[in-house]
Formats: structure tokens, C-alpha cells, sequence
């Protein structure tokens, strides 16, 4: 096989297992080739995705060592989508009753989905997560392309119980929308014991329904490593939870005439570029 034959299969091969550790004999067999051609088809794919900051390969020294592949965005391409997607998102045809935003096209486009799932996994690449928690239903697309990048299961807590998902733990929360007190629960098999849990919600308004999630974790003997949302709507400025990321903020809703104001969220200044 031609270096070049064997550069793309590689990086797609990686590409495919993200945070998954892969031995350089695994590689040396699979190509039929040398260690040390091997390492230098490395060296090429780890400063070309350096270089274009769509990625890192690590290198782990040892007899159990080999390479992973980190997905991991630099700053200019979260800056360029977020402007892009808050531009996209002050369409006024997206406006919904209740001072709601229409965000459905986004979260069914996988192009979208895509982006969104490696943004907030750079964010969360180094914090140890085991699980992506999220409620049905908007957050369900949005929490799997979360976890594909992290390479963990996601979790989706639900408003209603399921006979197929077998004994569960619910909480109250207060539903910031609904202005009313509500239940969620999840599958006592669903999350183990002492997991590091990161919760992804697509739409923040007053915080409550992520305050649920928060309760869940906690029954569940687990922590919280992060929350992050799609958009958060800051013209509402009584939150329920505090220390959260949005990747799109939303200052302005005008009902009557028809106007949107968005630009990107706290996403871009909280999150931590620098590892190219």
C-alpha cells in the first residue's frame, strides 16, 4: 500500500474511534509496514491536523502506548460557525409563542449536528466525562452527536415512564416554562454510580429544566463536570443554575415586531483553545 493509500485509510480509521487508544503493531500489521514507517505517517497526519486545528493526535509512550485521535476544534472555526449559526438564528420566521425560538431545522441537520458535537466535545475533551445527560426530546440528537466525539454513552432522562426501561428514580423540578412543578426520571441501569456527567440541553430559558437533570445526577451518587446548551435566552436574566456555557445567546425577542438578536454565547471566551 502507497504511504498516501495508507494515510487516508489511517485517518479514517481514527477518525472513526475517537479517544480510543491504537497500538502502532495494530497498524504495522494492518498496512504490512514498518514501525517506523508507520511513526513517520503519524508525524504527517499529526502536524496536518495541528496545522488546520481540526484535531489532535496523541502520542502514548510504552509497551501499552500507541495514538488517539482527540477531536478538537481551534478558535477561528467555533468563531466563524457561531457567528454563522447566531446570523442563521435571528431569522424572524423562527419566532414561536411564549417567546420561544424555532430550532428544530438545526437540530435535525446533521451538518450542524456535526459542528455542534465536536465544539462542545474540544470543550469537554479533557474533563474525564463518562456519560451526556439530556431530557427527550429536542436534546436527543444533540446529546448523541455530543457523545459520539467524546466516544460515551448518552443518557436521556424522560417526563413520562417507559415499561421497556424497567425500574427508575425521578425528581421534581420546577418547570421555568411552565411556571409549574414537574417530574423526570431515568432507568436505574441507565447510569452507573460515581459518573462524571456532562448535561446538554438545547434551549436554556430560566434554567429548570436543567436543574432536573442536575437533581438526577446527584441521586445517582454522581458529578456534574459541565452544562452546556445550544441557546440560551438572556433577556430572562432570573437563571436557576449558574455556572453553565451556551454556544448562542439570545438578547432580544420582539414578538410584535418580529425581531431576533443573537450573537455567540459565553462558549468561545470559557473555552480553552490553546492545546494546537
Amino acid at each position: 500500500m502507497k504511504r498516501s493509500e495508507r494515510l487516508v485509510d489511517m485517518t479514517k480509521y481514527l477518525m472513526e474511534r475517537p479517544h480510543t487508544l491504537i497500538s502502532l503493531p495494530f497498524f504495522a500489521k494492518r498496512y504490512d509496514a514498518a514501525k517506523s514507517s508507520i511513526s513517520e505517517d503519524l508525524a504527517i497526519l499529526k502536524h496536518t491536523l495541528a496545522s488546520n486545528q481540526d484535531g489532535i493526535l496523541e502520542t502514548v509512550a510504552g509497551a501499552a502506548g500507541g495514538v488517539r485521535y482527540i477531536p478538537y476544534l481551534g478558535k477561528k472555526h467555533a468563531e466563524n460557525y457561531l457567528t454563522d449559526l447566531s446570523s442563521r438564528i435571528e431569522d424572524p420566521n423562527r419566532i414561536l409563542p411564549g417567546g420561544f425560538v424555532y430550532l428544530s431545522d438545526i437540530l435535525g441537520n446533521t451538518q450542524d449536528l456535526r459542528r455542534i458535537g465536536e465544539l462542545i466535545a474540544t470543550r469537554y475533551a479533557y474533563s474525564d466525562v463518562d456519560a451526556v445527560m439530556t431530557v427527550e426530546t429536542k436534546g436527543i440528537a444533540l446529546a448523541q452527536a455530543v457523545a459520539r466525539y467524546l466516544d460515551v454513552p448518552f443518557v436521556i432522562a424522560r417526563k413520562r415512564s417507559k415499561v421497556t426501561e424497567g425500574a427508575t428514580v425521578s425528581v421534581n423540578y420546577i418547570s421555568s416554562s411552565l411556571d409549574r412543578v414537574s417530574k423526570m426520571e431515568l432507568p436505574t441501569r441507565a447510569l452507573k454510580k460515581d459518573s462524571n456527567v456532562l448535561i446538554v440541553d438545547d434551549f436554556m430559558k430560566g434554567g429548570g429544566t436543567l436543574t432536573g437533570m442536575e437533581g438526577l445526577v446527584k441521586e445517582f451518587d454522581s458529578k456534574i463536570v459541565g452544562i452546556c446548551v445550544l441557546c440560551e435566552a438572556d433577556f430572562d436574566k432570573d437563571k436557576l443554575v449558574e455556572d453553565y456555557l451556551s454556544l448562542v445567546k439570545i438578547s432580544k425577542i420582539d414578538t410584535n415586531k418580529r425581531i431576533i438578536l443573537s450573537e455567540p454565547g459565553n462558549f468561545l471566551n470559557r473555552t480553552d483553545f490553546s492545546r494546537f
